[in-house]
């Protein structure tokens, strides 16, 4: 499948700082976690998390699709979404130098 420049460019993909994250009752492979877009916090659910414990990605800075359509997984909404490098399904998440200032828009 292959998308067009312009759909592409509808993405708004942003750096964020991991704030906080908690484990969901009765969820294994997904947490809760928030993100600081640099003056905007947003919740989301980041999977995989059969492979961290949820204090392992706090402080972390990654790379997030924030203008996707809200869906609730879990009883929780999430509002963005990390991206991440998929090896045997366990993801790597994409960060760029922590002196990229939260909330810079990736091109």
């Amino acid at each position: 499948m292959t998308i067009t420049y312009d759909d592409f460019a509808k993405l708004q993909i942003q750096v964020a700082k991991i704030v906080s994250t908690e484990k969901i009752p009765g969820k294994t492979k997904i947490i809760k976690g928030v993100i600081d877009l640099g003056g905007e916090t947003r919740s989301l659910i980041i999977g995989g998390a059969q492979f961290f414990t949820p204090e392992e990605l706090v402080g972390k800075t990654v790379i997030a699709i924030t203008n996707l359509e809200p869906k609730t997984v879990g009883g929780v909404e999430s509002n963005a979404m990390l991206l991440a490098a998929d090896a045997n399904e366990k993801p790597f998440w994409l960060t760029v130098d922590e002196s990229v200032p939260l909330g810079t828009k990736i091109k």
